[in-house]
């Protein structure tokens, strides 16, 4: 089972990325679950929300403590929020911002594996707009390998239809561009 954590704001995605990879992930047989964590909040907000991926039943209805993969929508919540809180030793911390995966693990004193890809500037690119979640689905597939990104079509066409190619293409680019740390 793959468990993620995301965190952004709210209005910035997070909630629709889990619930399209959710949907997705059933749509080609997988189980899965996604569902948010916020209150009261606002647009803007710190937000987190959840995914959890699966060739077998779920049987988990808790909330995610251990991740083994965060994603980190909008990196100016570095320092704002723990995103390294209960992430697994081998965990997976991705993160959308122009820095190189080095300049993030040295910022946040992380040792584990580091994606970085520049979803905005995609976003921008791809959708005309700096909406960068669909976006960092390319790069959450790239690291983990639960689906691939024409697993997500159908789901990607129910939802956003006549700018559902300009998802997919913005979700491959990422795909593509995501930068490792060694």
């Amino acid at each position: 089972m793959i468990e993620v954590r995301w965190h952004g704001r709210g209005g910035q995605g997070a909630v629709t990325s889990v619930e399209l990879l959710a949907s997705a992930a059933i749509g080609v047989g997988k189980y899965a679950q996604g569902f948010p964590s916020f209150g009261p909040e606002r647009r803007g907000a710190p937000v987190a929300a959840f995914s959890r991926i699966d060739d077998k039943k779920i049987k988990v209805r808790s909330g995610i403590y251990k991740p083994d993969v965060v994603v980190v929508l909008d990196s100016s919540l570095i320092g704002l929020v723990n995103v390294t809180e209960g992430l697994k030793d081998q965990g997976i911390l991705i993160v959308n911002t122009a820095k190189s995966p080095e300049d993030i693990k040295k910022e946040l004193k992380y040792s584990g594996v580091v994606a970085t890809v520049d979803a905005t500037r995609i976003a921008r690119t791809e959708l005309g707009v700096p909406i960068a979640n669909t976006t960092m689905i390319g790069a959450l597939l790239r690291m983990t390998n639960a689906m691939k990104i024409d697993d997500m079509r159908e789901t990607v066409t129910h939802r956003f239809s006549r700018i559902a190619e300009k998802n997919l293409n913005a979700m491959r680019r990422a795909y593509e561009e995501v930068k490792i740390s060694n």
